[in-house]
């Protein structure tokens, strides 16, 4: 499932229990000994945590309502927190988590300034002629979109099925992706509104050329499609614009808040993205590992050369 589900682009129990992660703490600390590097020369097998007791206590009093969950990886450790806002997604992760669904699958598709992808199952002893991304768990999660809840760098969010056969928009049940992204500015945030909202505009311009007495202009909108004279055709469409442009003023339509628009200035991420795939949960620790990962050599279908596993635990569980 490509994030072309990007592009082509659900309940649970009691709270982590420490021993098995002090466990992953000893053989993190018995590898180091036996000079071992973070991952295996073979299969790029990811090693174990080496967050202490105490670090872990602080993040769970600083996000005492929301599950926490350790992501190790070939190349560092992240801790994302998953949101409440999104209980389907919230829940379902959680539950893939506890049953070690993701442990040794690979972050397969990887775009750097733009995302890190993983979950499909056929990632696990997948050669690297196999082609991935269509790999599932036979379910979807229905989108759980949340304006509060954006495409910034370090957002976790859900892969799917493109719109032509998925119009609800509904979420892969175990494929997800990272924001990497990159910064915009005030012009290109604009840019990217329209592009959000341009099946609105289409939508407009098409009931516009249909009523009664605009026959003569959509004549003249077809014969410039027809005969390719996109000069005239961008003019017109302009011309059509400003006419509809009170009527699109009134519909409900994409916009970004003041409080979006500077993250997306500063921190950066994929704002195109907003609205049409969920986000369910946040990097809180280990962003850097993100970018590590985005900058690795990719070959066909954006996979990395060399392979890049992961192994979830949760460390704090929070039942709702």
């Amino acid at each position: 499932m490509l994030l072309t589900k990007v592009v082509k682009i659900v309940n649970m129990s009691k709270n982590c229990n420490f021993i098995g992660l002090f466990f992953l703490f000893g053989l993190f600390a018995s590898s180091c000994k036996s000079g071992k590097t973070i991952s295996n020369a073979n299969n790029n097998t990811p090693n174990p945590s080496k967050l202490s007791k105490p670090f872990i206590e602080e993040l769970k009093q600083k996000y005492p309502n929301e599950n926490l969950v350790l992501v190790i990886t070939t190349y560092g450790e992240m801790i994302i927190r998953l949101f409440n806002e999104t209980p389907l997604h919230r829940d379902n992760f959680v539950n893939l988590v506890e049953k070690k669904y993701y442990d040794s699958l690979l972050f397969h598709r990887v775009i750097k300034d733009f995302m890190v992808q993983g979950g499909d199952p056929d990632s696990k002893t997948a050669d690297f002629n196999k082609m991935l991304g269509d790999g599932d768990v036979g379910y979807a999660v229905p989108a759980e979109f949340k304006k509060e809840l954006f495409h910034k760098k370090g957002m976790i969010c859900a892969a799917r099925e493109g719109d032509d056969i998925n119009p609800t928009k509904a979420s892969s049940g175990c494929q997800f992706y990272i924001v990497q992204g990159k910064k915009f500015t005030d012009e290109s945030l604009k840019t990217v509104e329209y592009r959000i909202n341009r099946p609105i505009l289409h939508q407009l311009t098409k009931e516009y050329l249909e009523t009664s007495g605009n026959e003569a202009i959509k004549a003249q909108y077809e014969r410039y499609q027809k005969e390719g004279m996109k000069d005239s055709l961008t003019t017109l469409k302009k011309k059509i614009d400003i006419i509809i442009m009170p009527i699109y003023e009134a519909k409900e339509h994409h916009t970004f808040t003041e409080e979006q628009k500077q993250v997306y200035k500063t921190i950066g991420g994929t704002p195109h993205l907003d609205g049409s795939y969920t986000v369910y949960g946040e990097v809180i620790l280990g962003l850097d590992v993100v970018d590590r990962i985005a900058e690795k050599a990719t070959g066909k279908n954006d996979r990395p050369l060399e392979n890049v596993r992961m192994k979830m635990l949760m460390i704090q569980k929070i039942n709702k």
